[in-house]
């Protein structure tokens, strides 16, 4: 099949709800277990379809979601994606009506897919594509009885009706109506979902099953450093007062003190980048091991617990970014109402700065794009794209942050001067300017 052909991609997803999503798995995992295996596989769904689509021309790649929002789906999955709700209806009713919706849109080759089969690859459902040129159906065989894949290039509502869904004779029945149809068939190779407690045991050794569900992966804590000598032992050292698993990778900018070899004798791992902090931060992601991403000042310092935080706060699909509540080492009115000022503004409009230790889901930050490579503001401009997919909460244990800034320069210039650095963010201003600015300030 021509890769310029108009394809559709529709994923049908359901949101992790506890004790609602995986319930025949609740007995082996527990509630909190199912749920998280029910999220990992969707994500891990969602990342293969984007894959396949990018490699496409004119794919159309569609979720169709229940059992939450739309905003809910949206700050989970992803903004840039098509969402439509599942009709009412058993699951052959609510899958005719997407593909019926996709070939009204005059898409020529239509494939569903679940999300529940870690073996699900880019290059299998390129495959399947393929072989719709030759064929009038693809379909991708579950071990129990089910299909994980169903792709056809013209509507067959026949194929959803008069199915005994959720049992193991889906399959063999959707066969028998395309026999009956005398529709020419592809079979893909038979995968294994997961949705019995049974079926658990045969993914244990699998390296890619693992990959996705692995909720013991390393925090990875990024610092981006120049000249921290003066600090950086003492933020390593309070980071590493945990029983939880971390990684510490401060990315140096070839600091003239001894900042890196500091940093290495406290058992960071480290590296040069002299490109700008953004490209320390997205060099630090690169060089990381971990699911949760936490972007960490070197003149920060957070609470013992600040590993546990950033999981439990992760754990709710819907949150796209987390932070935590400013405050700094100086004493005094004028410095208590600038970290009012700073937890209004990041509480209530969900606008943290990097200053804040802010975290995130390694796939959201992915999904993203990143830091942009700019000179300055990259954490600003960070922010802004992850508040318009969704919340980006504030937590209500604080970053304790070095208030040398403010020392050096006074409270109300320093503040004038970040306020201007945001005006003149959003007026357009080249961020080479901003950085010139800052540095002569």
């Amino acid at each position: 099949m021509p890769l310029n052909t108009s394809s559709a991609l529709l994923i049908f997803s359901k949101y992790p709800v506890l004790g609602k999503a995986k319930t025949r798995l609740i007995p082996a995992l527990g509630a909190e277990g199912a749920a998280q295996l029910h999220r990992r596989l969707a994500e891990h769904t969602l990342k293969t379809a984007r894959t396949t689509c990018a490699e496409r021309c004119n794919c159309n790649l569609t979720v169709h979601y229940t059992g939450a929002r739309l905003k809910d789906f949206r700050s989970w999955l992803g903004s840039d994606l098509e969402y439509k709700v599942q009709p009412d209806g058993d699951l052959g009713a609510r899958m005719q009506a997407a593909f019926k919706t996709s070939f009204d849109h005059h898409h020529n080759y239509v494939i569903g897919l679940g999300t529940d089969v870690p073996g699900l690859t880019p290059e299998l459902i390129q495959h399947a594509y393929t072989c719709l040129g030759d064929y009038d159906i693809v379909i991708g065989p579950a071990l129990d009885g089910g299909y994980y894949l169903l792709g056809m290039k013209s509507p067959r509502p026949e194929l959803f009706a008069h199915i005994d869904w959720g049992t193991d004779q889906v399959y063999r029945q959707t066969r028998e109506i395309c026999t009956r149809l005398e529709l020419s068939v592809y079979e893909l190779p038979h995968l294994s979902d997961i949705d019995l407690p049974e079926d658990l045991p045969l993914f244990s050794d699998n390296p890619q099953f693992n990959a996705i569900i692995d909720n013991e992966s390393p925090l990875s804590i990024i610092i981006p450093t120049l000249n921290e000598a003066a600090v950086i032992a003492t933020t390593i050292e309070s980071l590493q007062q945990t029983d939880a698993a971390i990684e510490i990778i401060v990315v140096d900018a070839a600091s003239e003190d001894d900042t890196a070899a500091i940093a290495a004798q406290c058992g960071a791992k480290v590296f040069t980048v002299t490109t700008g902090r953004a490209d320390q931060l997205n060099a630090g992601v690169k060089n990381s091991n971990g699911r949760h991403l936490l972007f960490l000042h070197a003149d920060t310092l957070l609470v013992p617990n600040y590993r546990q935080l950033v999981r439990s706060t992760l754990d709710n699909p819907s949150t796209v970014a987390g932070a935590f509540r400013f405050k700094t080492d100086a004493s005094g009115l004028a410095m208590r109402t600038v970290e009012w000022g700073t937890n209004f503004r990041s509480t209530v409009f969900k606008w943290p700065y990097g200053d804040q230790g802010l975290f995130m889901e390694r796939r959201i930050f992915d999904e993203m794009g990143g830091f942009s490579p700019l000179t300055i503001m990259e954490d600003f401009d960070l922010v802004r794209r992850l508040r318009q997919r969704g919340p980006v909460v504030t937590l209500k244990e604080e970053a304790l942050t070095s208030a040398r800034r403010w020392k050096n320069l006074g409270v109300i210039r320093t503040t004038i001067i970040n306020q201007l650095m945001i005006a003149g963010f959003f007026t357009g201003v080249s961020t080479k300017k901003l950085r010139n600015f800052y540095r002569h300030k």
